[in-house]
């Protein structure tokens, strides 16, 4: 497709600029010169090395979302059990030793 003929377009366009800045950033990592590059025209490069940039894209951002997710769990788990140690039990009312070793509940 030649420039001005975009079919994809942003969920969120305020996220625009920052993607395109982490476009140049794998780019810049993967070693892939994109000096080339003018008016958001990538026709000059190889289908393997826009796959490559595409493709760390999307994995560096699943990672950061896994991340996301497992902080949010643990704070929820976190704060649930520090709300359970915090709020009477009423089942712990029914537990009571009644000989040795030996509870009743």
């Amino acid at each position: 497709m030649g420039t001005g003929q975009k079919s994809n377009s942003y969920l969120v366009k305020a996220a625009g600029p920052a993607l395109d800045r982490f476009k140049y950033e794998i780019a810049n990592e993967l070693g892939i010169d994109l000096s080339k590059v003018q008016g958001g025209y990538f026709g000059y490069m190889t289908t393997r090395d826009t796959g490559a940039i595409g493709g760390n894209m999307v994995r560096r951002m699943i990672e950061a979302a896994e991340r996301t997710l497992a902080e949010q769990t643990i704070a929820e788990v976190k704060s649930g059990f520090q709300a359970g140690l915090n709020s009477p039990n009423p089942s712990s009312q029914n537990f009571n030793q009644t000989s040795g070793n030996q509870y009743k509940f």
